[in-house]
């Protein structure tokens, strides 16, 4: 039995930056006005002026993926060269205040500070995010039950957010510790069934404690409109080949549990807290550290981890057509990620500025 089509579509939050101070700049809706003209409903505002989001079509291959990613940041950073600005994709801004963001004028945006007060307007923090097409619901369910073991991995390759208000925070990721302040956030508990799924959104609106499931924004969790699995783990890519890489082996993961499930097989499934200990690890250390490998009972170094994920899924890439993104994945390995690039230039320069046009630079490579 082959595989199903595992569609793909990606979504990039991006910071809106003024290359002469180099601080972000709230101008989402004279990006909007023009915007919506070039991309219609693939660019959307967030919740801060300062922020926006693009959305890829979906995508049948990852050929399509990288075209449209670089069709998105070419036309989004045109909108803004035309009012004297840059866009730049990091998870976190080196300097720039969330005291300082204008909120983001609309119903849907007050209703989000009304509910969430502070740690709302403390969400000045940068996102990808990527959908694996899934039509069976319940196979959804099952492929993410097993799918948060790796979500650790995913977040190691994609830290790109060192730097919190002019401070080096000694974390790869801060823009994780900023988001799981919120509720509804971290892995996924694990559900029997979509049904059961359900009926935990539907207890969650029922009682008030959310509007609409839009409002659940776990690492990874079923989209509530279309027929995909949305993974949410990972920092935003500085560079495109980046994102495209850690899409494709997303997909890749996908497609592997989707195979042993085929052979009525599965990945041993591990408890919630003992994934989070892994997320921590990516988020403090990134590539650095040591993960632990549950199965042997060990800390292996993460980068170890990596490769013999992608011997894991190696089987699977050839149907997918995926060998040549897949292998960018030992590129980012070698050299590191957009975070350890950033610390970098900052060791070197002592200026955070500098490191903000480091990120202009290769956002736009």
């Amino acid at each position: 039995m082959g595989l199903p089509k595992l569609t793909i579509g990606i979504e990039e939050e991006y910071q809106i930056v003024d290359p002469e101070s180099r601080k972000l700049r709230s101008y989402v809706q004279e990006l909007l006005s023009g915007g919506r003209r070039v991309l219609k409903d693939q660019i959307k505002p967030e919740f801060l002026q300062s922020q926006v989001e693009v959305g890829s079509r979906i995508c049948q291959n990852m050929r399509q993926a990288r075209a449209e990613v670089v069709r998105l940041r070419r036309s989004v950073n045109e909108l803004a060269a035309g009012g004297g600005l840059k866009v730049m994709a990091a998870s976190t801004h080196p300097f720039s205040s969330w005291l300082e963001q204008q909120v983001t004028v609309g119903e849907r945006y007050t209703r989000h500070v009304e509910k969430l007060a502070e740690l709302a307007r403390r969400m000045l923090i940068f996102g990808m995010h990527v959908h694996v097409g899934i039509d069976d619901r319940d196979l959804m369910i099952d492929v993410m039950n097993q799918a948060r073991y790796f979500l650790p991995h995913i977040l190691a390759l994609s830290t790109s957010s060192p730097f919190w208000h002019g401070r080096e925070t000694g974390l790869k990721s801060y823009r994780s510790i900023v988001f799981q302040s919120l509720p509804r956030t971290g892995p996924p508990p694990e559900f029997n069934s979509w049904a059961e799924h359900q009926e935990f959104v539907q207890t969650l609106i029922k009682t008030g404690c959310i509007d609409e499931a839009t409002k659940i924004w776990w690492d990874i969790r079923p989209h509530p409109v279309y027929p995909t699995l949305e993974f949410r783990v990972a920092d935003i890519c500085t560079r495109v080949d980046e994102t495209i890489s850690i899409a494709a082996l997303i997909q890749a993961i996908v497609a592997k549990l989707i195979k042993l499930r085929q052979a009525n097989q599965s990945w041993r499934r591990y408890r919630h807290h003992l994934i989070t200990e892994n997320k921590w690890r990516a988020v403090r250390y990134g590539l650095d550290g040591m993960l632990i490998d549950f199965g042997r009972q060990e800390e292996i170094p993460t980068r170890q981890l990596i490769e013999e994920l992608l011997e894991w899924v190696d089987d699977v890439i050839d149907e997918l057509e995926t060998r040549e993104e897949i292998g960018y994945i030992r590129t980012i390995l070698e050299e590191g990620t957009s975070a350890d690039r950033q610390l970098a230039v900052y060791r070197d320069t002592d200026d955070l500025n500098a490191v903000v046009d480091h990120l202009i630079a290769e956002t736009h490579q």
